[in-house]
């Protein structure tokens, strides 16, 4: 089934910064461990049927993916799609907003994540068959964490500079609230503040229509 993501993000900006965000949870947290490392491309798309997405996709469906894309249209509005290169994996991404933010960066979403067995370029052409068309392109440098049972991501963005996420997935929607309140607890603790979706949101449209200036580039802004 499709699972439920709580992220909290907040913006660091510079190396310096993100040097000292390191720091302080390597002291908060003795066992700190890093468990992934990877590169990522990602393509937000817009438009398009998504009913259509899924009968063109359906022959590279395995059965537990099938029912989890098949909940999140059904459950989810609007849905933010996009396609991803993982080092060498690629995926097919979907995110429902449950909080009333929007499905690209709400705190609370309903989540599709899986790996299919496709180049990022042959699951492009399918969305763009069905109608969708590229919203932006996104890369990232990514090292993931293990900060006392839960998932800190610290990305290095085209455009945004150095990102902390904070995140937890569950099965257990009843949980989200007590789930989020841990999430703060860690902000508060390593002394980061949430980053608004007020101003996320300026940050995200900038870039959309800015993008091909800064993807595959280490050139960042500044958007207050």
């Amino acid at each position: 089934m499709a699972h439920y993501e709580i992220e909290i993000k907040s913006l660091l900006g510079t190396k310096e910064a993100a040097d000292a965000f390191i720091q302080k949870m390597q002291t908060a947290d003795p066992k700190l461990q890093i468990t992934a490392t990877n590169t990522q491309l990602n393509h937000y798309f817009t438009n398009g049927d998504v009913h259509a997405l899924y009968s063109l996709l359906l022959p590279f469906f395995k059965p537990e993916q099938e029912r989890s894309f098949m909940e999140i249209i059904e459950k989810g509005k609007d849905l933010s799609i996009r396609t991803r290169q993982k080092d060498a994996e690629v995926l097919l991404v979907i995110k429902a907003a449950l909080d009333g933010g929007t499905s690209a960066n709400s705190v609370s979403r309903l989540e599709f994540e899986e790996a299919l067995p496709l180049t990022l370029a042959e699951l492009d052409v399918m969305l763009e068959a069905t109608g969708f068309v590229y919203q932006a392109k996104w890369s990232r440098e990514r090292v993931e964490y293990a900060y006392k049972g839960i998932t800190v991501c610290l990305d290095k963005n085209a455009g945004y500079g150095y990102l902390a996420e904070f995140e937890t997935v569950t099965d257990n929607e009843a949980g989200l609230p007590a789930v989020r309140t841990v999430l703060e607890a860690a902000m508060q603790e390593l002394g980061v503040e949430e980053l608004s979706q007020d101003r996320l949101a300026r940050m995200f449209a900038y870039y959309n229509e800015k993008w091909p200036e800064y993807y595959g580039t280490d050139k960042t802004f500044i958007l207050e």
